[in-house]
């Protein structure tokens, strides 16, 4: 199986690099790319094909609830799961079609594998 290519959206860079470390330390998932904005994950989860976007919930101009359902209404658009600083119920994502919502503080290697398992088993992928 392919590895799943993953785009990191969030207007920190600091938070870039570190969701880039650790998808690079966890089996079966790439960097595809990573971008700051919502505007720009539309864009560029597109053009590099990604399976999987890490998305930042605060983004200036598009925010990161908004672009997640932009970008899960294409049926062929990639899966998404929310990050944030702030706790799973002080953010306003339901319905928004994310897979999962990781709080940064414990976004790692196991919670991104167990997200992404849960969801290509749910939908008969992976």
């Amino acid at each position: 199986m392919p590895d799943v290519r993953v785009l990191i959206v969030d207007d920190q860079e600091l938070y870039r690099r570190a969701m880039a470390a650790v998808v690079g330390s966890t089996d079966g998932f790439v960097v595809a790319g990573s971008v700051a904005t919502g505007e720009e994950s539309l864009v560029a989860a597109a053009e590099l094909g990604a399976d999987l976007v890490l998305m930042d919930v605060n983004l200036p101009g598009v925010d990161g609830v908004q672009a997640t359902r932009l970008l899960v209404a294409d049926p062929t658009g990639p899966k998404v799961i929310l990050l944030s600083t702030y706790d799973e119920d002080q953010v306003d994502a339901a319905g928004c079609g994310a897979i999962s919502y990781i709080p940064k503080a414990e976004f790692g290697p196991d919670s991104l594998s167990a997200a992404w398992d849960g969801a290509t088993r749910s939908s008969g992928q992976g």
